[in-house]
């Protein structure tokens, strides 16, 4: 399917691996099964917020890791839980780690969250030996490749909620130039001080209901989720050469930044409608063949809105009237894990495309009335479903947005795997 004249396109990437720690999903097909079925995991917690949490957060087996007790306990669990996902999605890709030493693997994580910088500085633990590198974003890319002695890329991104999927985007650029020949792209977000939940409301961010209404005429904020994925990608065409197993294929995806708008934090329309076409011309797709986008979709008054009208005027407007494009989002069911959340989405989708089937997005009733669905084309995946099936059918493509709050925004192009 991704064949063409019997040549492996050069600019497809495999994804061959996958792990994930999310609230209700501690594996893969955990996640799936929580998708297909339509359950959300957001509950209130004991300090009376509203949250998707992840179970055992602060769980680590310090020795398996060569850390001692004492520098765990000094480290971010933001970073302890990347040294477990990204071994865990290596041996998802059936790839041992010990086997990568010395290589050219690349490591890419998205995080936007220190919450732990801050519950330590409150709680007036003592400075240590083992607190910069404990505490410093960085490392939770760089731990990960000095374990294994890893020698391609190795950086954190933050680009706030975007920042996971600016990281894929960006291992995907490494590996084509071939500055990377594997690498392990993550993202990370876990709620571990009061202060950046409150921050959030004060903000006005959050909704008061502790739900996601995504393009709902409830839509008033969204709920926080913590949770981790970690994904292990390669060339295609060497992750066919070497028998790998093969989720999906990222077909392309590309970065921008709003470049001014209302405010500092508003989106852009505009920004949003040049990213899908720039996207979709450097993937070489058309915007046609996409049946299912996995939304930014925070059920935010502002957002919403803009990210719809983006998606009618560029995909909405390639399909024909009453092919409607069907779209979702995940935080509905786990909330939205911010600087994690793209990478999120793109295991959803990827899930979607492996399986040919669409879950339900939660949370939605009635239409938001700033969202004309009929007049965009669009419709919101309520049900569990089949992929929808046109005449002279292609192979599966979704798409999948991710957009920061400073007005940096990423949408990649996933594809079903070849049959070879």
């Amino acid at each position: 399917m991704t064949v063409k004249n019997g040549v492996l396109r050069d600019s497809d990437i495999a994804v061959i691996g996958m792990s994930c720690r999310l609230p209700g999903a501690p594996g893969i097909e955990e996640f799936w099964d929580l998708l297909r079925t339509g359950r959300s995991t957001v509950t209130r917690q004991s300090d009376g917020n509203w949250r998707a949490a992840v179970q055992g957060p602060g769980d680590f087996d310090a020795a398996f890791f060569g850390m001692s007790p004492r520098q765990a306990a000094a480290t971010d669990p933001q970073q302890r839980m990347m040294l477990e996902l990204g071994w865990e999605a290596l041996e998802s890709a059936r790839i041992l780690p010990g086997d990568l030493r010395g290589t050219d693997t690349g490591v890419f994580v998205g995080v936007a969250a220190d919450d732990y910088a801050t519950l330590l500085r409150r709680s007036g633990t003592a400075i240590g030996g083992h607190t910069v590198t404990g505490l410093h974003r960085s490392l939770t890319a760089n731990r990960l490749s000095y374990l294994l002695g890893l020698r391609g890329p190795s950086f954190t991104v933050d680009s706030a909620q975007s920042s996971s999927l600016v990281a894929v985007q960006l291992a995907c650029e490494s590996l084509l130039r071939g500055e990377s020949t594997v690498a392990v792209v993550g993202g990370v977000s876990l709620i571990l001080a009061e202060e950046s939940t409150a921050g959030m409301a004060l903000m006005g961010a959050l909704s008061p209901d502790g739900r996601c209404f995504t393009f709902d005429a409830r839509a008033n904020g969204y709920v926080r989720g913590e949770g981790g994925v970690a994904v292990v990608l390669k060339p295609l065409a060497r992750a066919v050469e070497d028998g790998d197993r093969v989720h999906c294929v990222i077909r392309g995806g590309a970065i921008n930044n709003d470049g001014g708008g209302p405010s500092l934090t508003h989106p852009a329309r505009e920004a949003q409608e040049a990213l899908l076409r720039r996207a979709y011309e450097r993937a070489g797709v058309a915007p046609g063949d996409v049946r299912y986008v996995e939304l930014h979709g925070t059920g935010t008054k502002a957002g919403d809105p803009v990210e719809a009208a983006a998606l009618g005027a560029v995909l909405g407007a390639a399909h024909a009237p009453g092919r409607r494009l069907a779209v979702g989002s995940v935080k509905t069911n786990i909330g939205h894990l911010e600087g994690a959340s793209g990478i999120v989405g793109l295991v959803k989708a990827a899930l979607c495309v492996r399986e040919g089937m669409l879950p339900p997005s939660l949370n939605y009733r009635t239409p938001n009335p700033d969202i004309p669905l009929d007049e965009l084309n669009l419709r919101v995946q309520t049900e569990l479903e089949q992929w929808p099936a046109h005449e002279s059918e292609g192979p599966r493509v979704a798409g999948v947005s991710s957009f920061g709050m400073g007005g940096t925004n990423a949408h990649v192009i996933l594809e079903e795997a070849p049959v070879v």
